[in-house]
């Protein structure tokens, strides 16, 4: 029972394991502070314009946020709230709320940073840079895929989009989500230096007799 314990204690004694608990922390103060919101009004006056805009929006600011959660749950607790009211009030069924912002928030473990991805690295002791790498491809193209089931759902049901963002409104919500759209960049690109960093080796010098 003893050695049960300690093995069961080893397991879990991995440094690249914290990267779980901070991921999560990660976007629990992204919903506290308001970036969520900041976030997800950046993407409407991105796509906002085009046929079924929230639902667009929806997408967006789960591929955005991904890059900060690396989790399903976060992006549902975090960014649904704000999208099902926004879709709301703007005259969407909440059927169809309820379904892109389940599908979109499964983009999250998908996009790197991912949590899944770090267990599996650690467990079956691969590259998690690697892992990170591999998901890029798969989540945009599960985010092209809902685009496009938006797109068509919402020109059969003739949802109303917003007037296109002018020029200053755009570099105004950029502004104020400058700090959320700067996470991802800062988060994946030290995950992915720290990984490239570890796989090297020192190679030793050797001399050769003539």
């Amino acid at each position: 029972m003893e050695m049960a314990a300690q093995r069961l204690a080893i397991g879990v004694d991995s440094f690249p394991l914290l990267a779980v608990p901070f991921f999560i922390m990660a976007g629990s103060a992204m919903n506290s502070v308001g970036i969520t919101k900041r976030l997800f009004d950046f993407a409407d006056h991105v796509v906002g314009h085009f046929t079924g805009g929230l639902g667009h929006a929806n997408v967006l600011a789960s591929v955005i946020f991904s890059g900060m959660s690396g989790a399903a749950i976060a992006d549902a607790g975090g960014l649904g709230q704000i999208e099902l009211q926004a879709m709301r009030e703007g005259g969407y069924d909440d059927d169809f709320s309820l379904a892109i912002t389940g599908a979109s928030s499964i983009i999250g473990p998908i996009i790197p940073p991912s949590i899944p991805a770090i267990i599996f690295a650690v467990t079956a002791g691969v590259s998690t840079g690697r892992l990170f790498a591999g998901g890029f491809i798969p989540g945009f193209l599960m985010a092209i895929a809902l685009s496009t089931k938006v797109y068509f759902v919402c020109k059969k049901r003739n949802y109303r989009t917003r007037k296109r963002a002018t020029l200053w409104e755009l570099i105004a919500a950029t502004k104020s989500a400058f700090l959320g759209l700067l996470a991802p960049v800062i988060i994946i690109g030290g995950s992915s230096s720290g990984s490239s960093r570890r796989r090297r080796r020192p190679s030793w010098p050797c001399s050769t007799r003539s």
